[in-house]
């Protein structure tokens, strides 16, 4: 029977049950904590399988006050008495260090992050539960899955100038709506589906939940075998079905693509950037599990390189890696020549927690994910776009066409 990438992965047909031992299960400081009190509230019966475990400090990293300080402590005392893998503060945002040669084409992967979906990216079923399900997890080291209904969405063509996978991103977002594929995946198929980067994507895949999808699937290919091989991991190329059933079909032709920015307060809200060019902005930021990569912080770089901001633009590297990376390859340098404020790799302002809140009235531009009110700070309104224009914006001080700059 021809099977969607989810049947495959999930050994079930779409509609049904599976139970599936998990081969990776991960949790951050935020979700962590909360688990920890639901799992002692079980009695701490024990981590099924702690090799499969991974605590991530990224939320709150480092602690803002002595409470969360605190919460840090007790959490990673708690993952290194345990057995689990633990990153500390600095160590990067959960989905990107898992994404680091930790996750392998057909695992079955559960984060306890809306985000983690991300790491479909390698052909993995990722998806995020709360921290009820995840404490069930180190418990048990199983859960159950609804197998879902499978979105196709066709890739041709090529970007033009100028033009990201984050906008390839918005654009599928604004389509689908934001509840337009709740509890299905979308597989990303099609002639230009085999030359997408890595990075490209972690990003497409990342946005999945902003349309209400459990998961967004790539098949691993060569592609995939590559970036694996760099940290030393096997690959098994996966290859989809001809006449596998999808619910819905959606093709985009990447040539026909413009620069996109999601306008408050809905992801799914999407204008071009040349309709929206002059709105002034009082923060950038650039960063985040979306947009933090280094591939991102080189394509702002080699727009920012001689130039200055010209308003406070604050960027965050997704992972350590990526911050060395940009460190070694003098893209850092340029970065902080232009004026841009650089923080600890995390999450950073993305959940109006910390490092670059923005105040009441204000408005930010963010290469975030969700530009939901009060999100990145109450009373404040914020744009989604990619990091090119991100960095066109930040040296105008107010919305501009990367397109003028690259």
């Amino acid at each position: 029977m021809e099977e969607t990438l989810s049947e495959k992965i999930l050994g079930a047909q779409a509609g049904s049950f599976s139970d599936k031992r998990i081969d990776k299960a991960f949790c951050h400081d935020g979700t962590g904590i909360q688990a920890k009190v639901i799992y002692d509230e079980m009695g701490a019966p024990g981590i099924a399988n702690p090799g499969a475990c991974y605590v991530i400090y990224d939320h709150i990293a480092p602690a803002n006050t002595s409470q969360t300080a605190d919460l840090h402590r007790e959490l990673r005392e708690f993952a290194i008495r345990s057995g689990m893998h633990f990153s500390d503060v600095g160590g990067g945002i959960c989905h990107q260090y898992m994404a680091e040669g930790r996750v392998l084409p057909g695992d079955v992967v559960i984060g306890a992050d809306s985000h983690s979906c991300t790491l479909g990216a390698f052909g993995a079923f990722a998806t995020g539960v709360g921290a009820s399900d995840m404490a069930g997890i180190w418990v048990s080291g199983e859960t159950w899955l609804r197998v879902p209904d499978t979105i196709a969405i066709y890739l041709s063509g090529a970007l033009g100038k100028g033009v990201e996978f984050k906008d390839l991103a918005l654009s599928y977002v604004a389509e689908l709506g934001m509840d337009g594929a709740t509890y299905q995946a979308l597989e990303f198929l099609g002639e230009s589906a085999l030359s997408v980067p890595m990075e490209g994507r972690l990003t497409l895949s990342n946005m999945a939940v902003e349309a209400g999808a459990k998961a967004g699937l790539w098949y691993a290919d060569d592609g995939t075998r590559e970036f694996l091989s760099k940290y030393g991991q096997p690959c098994q190329a996966q290859k989809p079905d001809d006449d596998a059933f999808y619910s819905e079909e959606i093709w985009y032709d990447l040539h026909d693509l413009e620069p996109l920015l999601a306008v408050p307060h809905r992801v799914d809200t999407v204008k071009p950037v040349s309709d929206l060019v002059g709105t002034p902005l009082d923060q950038v930021f650039i960063g985040t599990c979306t947009n933090g990569r280094y591939e991102d912080l080189a394509r702002a770089a080699a727009i920012l390189n001689g130039k200055k901001v010209a308003v406070r633009t604050v960027v965050v590297p997704a992972s350590q890696a990526d911050y060395l990376q940009a460190v070694t390859s003098g893209v850092m340098a340029t970065l902080v020549s232009a004026g841009c404020i650089v923080g600890p790799p995390g999450c950073g302002p993305c959940l109006g927690a910390h490092m670059g809140v923005l105040g009441e009235g204000e408005v930010g531009l963010s290469t975030a994910n969700r530009n939901f009110r009060n999100r990145m700070g109450v009373g404040a309104s914020y744009f989604l776009s990619s990091p090119s224009t991100a960095a066109a914006s930040a040296i105008a001080g107010e919305i501009a066409d990367p397109r003028e700059f690259v």
